[in-house]
């Protein structure tokens, strides 16, 4: 198979002696490319969900009325075809609207420089999950560290130094967040998918689902089921009792039990239900936090149904 050339970026400084100033100007701006979407990959390991919401439902439409306004940014890759660094959700429209190019710059990029590139211009959305926070930091941290690490005594294990800074406090300036923060949100990939759901969906707060990212697999797994059959997440206490116990190596389901069962602040006696065995009577469109309230409504309306009953017996 013959491979394809790359795409020439740019004119060499020789050609420029021949320009006057406004052709240098004009030169220098990105060059813009339609590129065929069957030519496109997502970037490895790409850590920002592309969900087919609502929101990307009015940027399809936004598409299908005036085009892709701002064009994607590619790298090309050794066999010719491209990566996204930038505008997987506008790679995405535009295949749902039916296009089969998308304007594009290609940028040449190390595989480092794609990283920080491909996080930093991420991180400018409205709406970012902790879980993408938490692998895009260690991909850009990593990224970063390879780039200009100096490794000595006081490099931190979550990131060295980088032109004198910790790398870990790099990585957060983009996303408002100190090297502390970092280093949380970092943790976080350390967990398995089923707990790290729950942070996205906001069930775990962040500092206990840190102390719960030290736990083993088996003992994360064994923490699923018992708030599968509780319908409760562990408090900050609770998690740092369970780090614990493990970094004893006594963390046992039953141990996992008897802690998930102590009556939190301000918390009554409750009756357990596994959540699996709701849900099914429980409509889709209610969020998880809601479920509650739900089921108090329902009990309500149940209770009106009895007493209707007793009363068109008498």
């Amino acid at each position: 198979m013959k491979e394809r050339p790359k795409i020439d970026l740019g004119m060499t400084g020789y050609d420029e002696l021949f320009m006057n100033d406004q052709e240098r100007a004009e030169n220098r701006l990105p060059k813009i490319y339609d590129i065929p979407l069957s030519e496109i990959d997502d970037f490895p390991d790409h850590p920002f969900k592309v969900k087919d919401d609502e929101d990307m439902l009015q940027l399809v439409e936004s598409v299908r009325e005036r085009g892709i306004i701002t064009p994607i940014t590619l790298r090309q890759k050794e066999d010719g075809r491209y990566e996204i660094v930038s505008g997987h959700r506008r790679r995405r429209a535009c295949e749902i609207a039916g296009l089969e190019a998308i304007p594009a710059e290609i940028k040449e990029l190390s595989r480092d420089e794609a990283i920080i590139l491909m996080v930093e211009s991420n991180l400018q959305r409205s709406v970012i999950l902790p879980s993408e926070k938490a692998f895009s930091y260690k991909m850009r941290l990593e990224a970063l560290n390879r780039q200009g690490q100096r490794t000595d005594l006081t490099s931190d294990p979550l990131g060295g130094k980088f032109a004198g800074q910790e790398t870990a406090a790099i990585v957060g300036r983009d996303g408002g967040d100190s090297q502390t923060q970092v280093r949380r949100y970092i943790r976080l990939t350390e967990l398995i998918p089923e707990l790290l759901d729950m942070v996205d969906e906001g069930r775990i707060a962040l500092r206990p689902a840190v102390e719960l990212s030290y736990l083993n697999d088996i003992e994360q797994q064994d923490l699923v089921e018992e708030i599968g059959l509780t319908l409760a997440t562990p408090s900050h206490a609770q998690a740092i009792k369970m780090r614990n116990f493990s970094k004893e190596g006594k963390l046992t389901p039953e141990v996992i039990e008897s802690i998930m069962s102590e009556e939190k602040p301000n918390q009554r006696e409750k009756i357990n239900i596994r959540y699996e065995d709701a849900r099914r009577y429980i409509p889709s469109s209610v969020p998880y936090e809601k479920t509650g309230e739900f089921v108090l409504k329902a009990l309500e309306y149940y209770h009106r149904h009895l007493e209707r009953q007793r009363d068109d017996a008498r």
